[in-house]
């Protein structure tokens, strides 16, 4: 029987970070299964999903808290199979000028209609027409079912022009 884990990961940029990880794994037997990392403001930062023997987990979980005095943290949560989820997969699709509140705003509107964000990707960049800094996001949505998609869209395009940004829903 096989444990599964998330693993959250934090710490100083620099190389040798991800084989740390997975040949910690490696040396539990752990499968490194889906991940997502990236280098945000010189951290390196990422989530991962392991599984494990049973047997292996509490070793394992003791030797990634000892990747923290090589500089890495690690936080290990046991992963408790909620199952699959009901809904429509939709794309939003941001673009707009750089200012606080964007996010929240948005956020905002789709958890007042029980929608999650199961992924969200947002960058700031430089206008290609000016110097101005333009936000940019972009999320993978799961609607639930009977949910009025007229409304939602009508929403985030009052939204939209609140925040004087252009938003697309696929």
């Amino acid at each position: 029987m096989k444990t599964s884990l998330v693993l959250t990961l934090i710490g100083p940029d620099k190389p040798g970070l991800v084989e740390l990880v997975s040949g910690t794994l490696a040396e539990h037997r752990a499968n490194w299964q889906q991940s997502s990392m990236s280098r945000l403001a010189g951290k390196f930062a990422g989530i991962l999903i392991a599984s494990v023997g049973k047997e292996r987990t509490e070793s394992l979980l003791k030797a990634l808290d000892q990747l923290e005095a090589q500089g890495l943290k690690v936080i290990a949560e046991v992963d408790s199979g909620s199952g699959e989820r009901q809904g429509q997969a939709l794309t939003l699709e941001l673009i707009g000028h750089d200012k606080p509140g964007i996010v929240r705003e948005i956020s905002r509107a789709l958890a007042k209609r029980d929608i999650s964000v199961d992924k969200l990707e947002t960058e700031v960049v430089s206008g290609s027409m000016s110097a101005e800094l333009l936000f940019k996001a972009q999320a993978q949505l799961l609607v639930p079912a009977g949910t009025d998609l007229d409304e939602l869209q009508d929403g985030l395009e009052a939204i939209a022009s609140d925040l004087m940004v252009d938003i697309t829903l696929d």
